[in-house]
């Protein structure tokens, strides 16, 4: 009997050291490895030449030539030689816009009216490049929306959403988002600001 006992709580007590040696990730690379393992697509930027490289390079891979811009500061990454800018939203076209946040525990990327105006997710483009800098990293939802809450003290954002899910042929059973898919081809342009 004693050999079972030992053999079985021998197994228990290696479980539970393997348990104790898991690492705890920073909060960039959790974001990342979340954010990879949903199906995005990452590109890491330290020089503000580089955001408009990999965004030319993004265009080139998908035979894009025409994009929706929804934030007029990110204009400046686009060689309007190359690309045309609709003023017009139509879920043809490929958008390109900021976002609040980028939520590390699950990897998903938070929107507010400040980027998508009134449109909802599921109305635009399912092909998405985000830009983001690494300040705007939270651990979680909760920070997010506290920190949406302390950046517009004076005009707090409406239409708060988040892609969830960077891989368009995945259904979502969520009953919370029944009719609402938010899922996008998602390109991150994350710039080093710190």
């Amino acid at each position: 009997m004693n050999f079972f006992k030992k053999l079985f709580n021998g197994s228990s007590k290696e479980e539970e050291e393997v348990k104790k040696q898991e690492v705890e990730l920073s909060l960039d690379d959790s974001f990342v490895h979340n954010f990879l393992e949903k199906g995005g697509k990452f590109l890491y930027c330290v020089k503000k030449e580089e955001i408009t490289s990999n965004l030319k390079k993004i265009f080139l891979e998908n035979n894009w030539n025409q994009i929706i811009l929804l934030n007029n500061e990110l204009s400046s990454f686009v060689n309007k030689k190359e690309i045309s800018i609709s003023e017009k939203v139509n879920s043809e076209l490929p958008v390109f816009t900021s976002c609040e946040h980028l939520i590390a525990d699950n990897g998903d990327v938070l929107f507010s009216s400040n980027q998508l105006k009134s449109r909802k997710l599921s109305e635009l483009s399912e092909n998405f490049i985000v830009y983001a800098t690494t300040s705007q990293l939270v651990k979680n939802t909760g920070q997010g929306l506290t920190g949406i809450k302390v950046n517009c003290k004076k005009n707090l954002p409406t239409n708060i959403s988040a892609i969830k899910n960077y891989n368009i042929n995945k259904n979502d059973d969520n009953f919370l988002n029944y009719g609402n898919s938010n899922s996008k081809n998602l390109y991150l342009l994350l710039f080093e600001d710190l």
